[in-house]
């Protein structure tokens, strides 16, 4: 059973938009579950989605009542690079803005479904809404993936990123200097208490480590520093949480930079540059790279290296 009390922020929310939330399920999902007798307030069985709901009632959603989706179909319009590929593996720079696979809000034109096109036979390589899919990143973020081909490679995979031994090295750019040139931010992760939508530094929360070091300062026009970030863990939004909580938020980041000027940008200044793991098929290591995209190497080439006098 999914219960929960309701947060203030959403507070004065339509029920079916708080099932599609809670649940992570599009709004026609959201729906259907209510009007299957599988939602209640404060107790009762809800009769309707459009009823609006105040700050601290307890909604449970019964998950049993929730059906599986239409498995994503190939479409060929979707826009990616290819930097590598065999017969086990297919790494793939992502694009800023393309979501990786099919979720709530985003059920077609994903990066699966650009896959199937070019890739058919990663069809029943693992979820059916995720195929070959071992590891995410954001919709706003660019940068390197890897996509499993077969069973044997998503399985050697995720083990992979799971103890750690897949490396993952990021860039970003954030705001104001680090004090600290170097050093590993290790908190937990969770969802935030006061908006389901946003992931927070919170006690009960998965482990979380980032690794960071501060590759350049820059002085204009903003103080902001350029880093190198290396994740030991894979949360949701773990590097823009992170650099968040010791009071670095990625410029560009309007979810969590506390609504600061973007310096132009329409998404986070976060790149996945490296990536490497251990080839399924040999145990080679392989490394990949990823040159910052135009938008991002853009904007790095207007700022001030040197101090102000």
């Amino acid at each position: 059973m999914i219960s929960e009390e309701l947060p203030a922020a959403l507070d004065g929310e339509r029920l079916d938009r708080i099932v599609a939330l809670l649940a992570d399920v599009s709004r026609s999902m959201a729906v259907t579950v209510i009007e299957a007798g599988a939602v209640r307030v404060n107790g009762d069985v809800a009769v309707s989605g459009k009823t609006r709901l105040a700050t601290g009632a307890s909604v449970e959603i019964d998950p049993t009542a929730i059906t599986e989706p239409e498995p994503p179909s190939a479409d060929e319009s979707v826009v990616f690079d290819i930097v590598h590929v065999d017969d086990s593996v297919i790494v793939i720079d992502k694009p800023a803005g393309l979501v990786v696979h099919p979720g709530a809000g985003n059920r077609e034109g994903t990066l699966v479904s650009g896959l199937l096109a070019k890739f058919p036979d990663i069809e029943g390589v693992g979820a059916p809404e995720r195929p070959g899919i071992v590891h995410r990143l954001d919709a706003g973020s660019s940068g390197l993936l890897v996509v499993a081909r077969t069973v044997e490679a998503a399985e050697a995979l995720i083990a992979q990123f799971a103890d750690h031994t897949a490396g993952r090295r990021y860039c970003a750019l954030v705001w104001g200097h680090p004090a600290a040139l170097h050093g590993i931010i290790d908190s937990p992760i969770g969802r935030n208490p006061g908006d389901p939508l946003k992931m927070a530094l919170v006690v009960d929360g998965r482990a979380a480590r980032t690794e960071y070091e501060v590759v350049e300062r820059l002085y204009a026009p903003a103080d902001v520093a350029l880093l190198t970030c290396r994740l030991q863990t894979g949360r949701t939004h773990q590097i823009r949480v992170h650099l968040t909580g010791i009071g670095h938020p990625l410029v560009g980041d309007n979810t969590y930079g506390d609504r600061r000027t973007t310096l132009g940008l329409t998404r986070p200044f976060l790149h996945a540059a490296e990536l490497s793991f251990n080839h399924p098929d040999t145990g080679v290591r392989v490394t990949f790279g990823s040159a910052l995209p135009d938008d991002l190497a853009d904007l790095l080439a207007t700022l001030e290296r040197a101090q102000p006098q």
